[in-house]
């Protein structure tokens, strides 16, 4: 080793949660976008979805910063475990651009995590079927999380 090479120790800052995937697809009418992470800890979770076009950021929804008036009535965002999903009532080709998913763990001091997609409609993609039954339906998903729950109870028994 020359004197001038010194072995320097890489410090690496540890995410809470970092995004792996973002998806975009339509649901009838509907744009819904995927937002998934990889979540390291049991903090809760803020996000903001925005839209980007024409040069200037739009938000969706968000829990970090305020919504702009046009999507109030419009937008509203389910979460499940490692997926935030936003879903936007009425998409149309106004609503094209460069959409952004941004994560961020309470008490993460490494940053926001950020992802974007690039949505136009004649480019999206059908959402699958199981995404239909899930969108706005709560009872539906309990009972089908509760399924393997129910297949393990011998009704025979009872």
């Amino acid at each position: 080793l020359s004197p001038f090479c010194l072995p320097v120790p890489v410090l690496q800052a540890a995410h809470c949660q970092m995004i792996r995937d973002l998806s975009a697809c339509l649901l009838g009418q509907n744009l819904r976008v995927d937002c998934r992470y990889e979540n390291k800890t049991s903090n809760p979770l803020t996000y903001e979805f925005s839209l980007t076009k024409d040069n200037r950021k739009h938000v969706i929804h968000s829990t970090i910063s305020v919504s702009e008036n046009v999507y109030r009535n419009r937008a509203n965002v389910t979460m499940y475990k490692n997926l935030v999903c936003l879903h936007l009532q009425g998409f149309t080709t106004s609503d094209e651009g460069v959409y952004m998913c941004e994560l961020k763990a309470t008490n993460d001091y490494t940053g926001n995590q950020i992802k974007n997609i690039t949505v136009i409609k004649d480019k999206l993609e059908k959402c699958a079927g199981f995404s239909l039954l899930i969108q706005n339906t709560s009872w539906l998903l309990l009972l089908l999380l509760s399924l393997p729950l129910l297949q393990a109870v011998d009704f025979v028994s009872l």
